[in-house]
């Protein structure tokens, strides 16, 4: 029973040695492997087994860590606003394990900063988007002095303090997961995603920080945040801030009617689609549906058919006569603001782009060049640019105060993302968002989902 154990980090588990089957000091957390004739862990367990071993007084080496400590914190600080101050409180009571909930603009990034400076261990910050890397890179750079390694968007330079992707994270903890004390997820609503949790699992950093707005996800997944980063320790909601600390809002839904001629067409497509739908006994608000219709549409011309009239009756709600007219109303309303319009689909975001000659931004768009509209909103050479959804996270558009929502999802995290692009605080900005919705589609259906945050009532 005085055997020494040895504990190491192996392609994204831990593995245990040198105690025995049916060893009671043996951490709960460990399974035996008789491949490997050891015990194993995922290295998301590893405070829990450390701690286990240390309690039970069993001896152990622990060669599973790698992660350094980082000898200078902060070099840039100001004074946190009481919030922030509050979250980090609520966070160092969960054990530095735990999720932050603040509307976008709030500042979520400095409490991360704070987080970073207190632990002052190896940090790797886990963002979704490449125009999110740039950003955490400038700012951790900036505000700690230190060099920043970046591991994605075709750069693999791992430093003390490293930003990444989703993906890249994914695909490289497992020979990553060792070197980071802290790990902090930027708009962690992504996480419970089958993937990407797995870059949670495969990482031993024992302190764990989320940062989001709307945890809330459409599939119910929420509740796997605990497990992956820690409880929800911390909570204000834009409705709590608004004035204080984000700019005043005020939200518009405004009703859109189509023409006879398009009430037609519209009314015609759904019918066929619809009817297809109900011969194939399909259950399109089911887990799956949606792939379901998609399968079954390929498989025969009445499918293909069916398959086109959806994408008709979307297509005329998304961009209906009426609405792009209001658009052009909203546009010179507000010619002396600085405008967002947020489109569903591509196709609707360059339509409203050749009829109003107004910049547009979406996947497709390098990131030099969205950085370049971005600076031009900002300075007010150009008044309004159109976006799919890449502007939805993160993108830091300070300047900007009037969204004018044209398509979307039901997503009510989407909603509330969009309403945050306008709602940083600067001196006298209210801020004005307009929901444009064809009446008898399904697009009133999905404005009253996504409206069901506290941020509309």
């Amino acid at each position: 029973m005085s055997a020494e154990a040895t504990l190491r980090f192996r392609g994204g588990t831990l593995e245990l040695t040198g105690l025995e089957a049916g060893d009671p000091r043996v951490p709960e957390a460990c399974s035996w492997d008789p491949r490997a004739a050891c015990f194993r862990a995922e290295a998301l367990r590893y405070a829990e087994v450390v701690l286990q071993l240390h309690r039970d007084g069993t001896p152990y080496v622990d060669e599973a860590r790698a992660y350094p400590t980082l000898e200078a914190g902060l070099q840039v600080r100001r004074v946190p606003r009481p919030y922030q101050g509050e979250a980090i409180a609520a966070w160092r009571k969960t054990q530095r394990r735990g999720v932050v909930v603040l509307p976008t603009g709030a500042g979520k990034s400095y409490v991360a900063m704070m987080a970073i400076d207190q632990v002052r261990r190896g940090t790797l910050v886990v963002a979704p988007t490449l125009d999110l890397v740039r950003q955490w890179y400038d700012n951790l750079r900036t505000s700690f002095g230190v060099p920043v390694g970046v591991v994605g968007g075709g750069e693999h330079r791992v430093e003390a303090l490293t930003v990444t992707t989703y993906d890249s994270a994914y695909i490289h903890m497992e020979h990553l997961g060792d070197r980071f004390g802290l790990i902090v997820f930027d708009e962690a609503h992504h996480l419970p995603g089958e993937t990407y949790a797995l870059a949670s699992r495969a990482c031993l950093a024992p302190y764990r920080l989320g940062l989001t707005a709307t945890p809330e996800r459409q599939d119910g997944k929420e509740a796997v945040l605990d497990g992956l980063i820690g409880p929800i320790c911390y909570r204000q909601e834009i409705v709590e801030m608004s004035g204080d600390y984000l700019a005043d809002y005020e939200t518009e839904r405004v009703a859109i009617q189509l023409t006879p001629e398009e009430r037609e067409a519209h009314d015609a497509a759904r019918a066929t689609y619809r009817a297809f739908v109900a011969a194939q006994g399909i259950r399109m608000g089911s887990p799956g549906g949606w792939t379901e219709f998609l399968r079954r549409a390929a498989s025969s011309d009445t499918g293909r058919r069916a398959l086109a009239a959806y994408r008709e009756q979307k297509r005329l709600a998304f961009a209906a006569s009426a609405k792009l007219g209001y658009v052009d109303y909203l546009l010179h309303a507000h010619r002396d603001d600085r405008t967002i319009l947020f489109t569903q689909d591509n196709a609707t975001a360059y339509a409203i782009s050749r009829r109003f000659l107004v910049p547009v931004i979406t996947h497709q768009t390098k990131v030099s060049e969205r950085s370049k509209l971005l600076a031009a909103l900002a300075e007010g050479s150009v008044r309004a640019i159109v976006t799919s959804k890449v502007l939805n996270e993160g993108v830091d558009v300070p300047d900007a105060n009037v969204a004018i929502i044209v398509s979307g999802s039901g997503s009510v995290r989407e909603h509330v993302q969009r309403l945050g692009r306008v709602l940083r605080k600067k001196d006298g900005k209210r801020a004005r968002l307009y929901e444009l919705v064809t009446e008898g589609t399904t697009e009133a259906f999905t404005s009253e989902r996504r409206r069901e945050h506290v941020a509309y009532r």
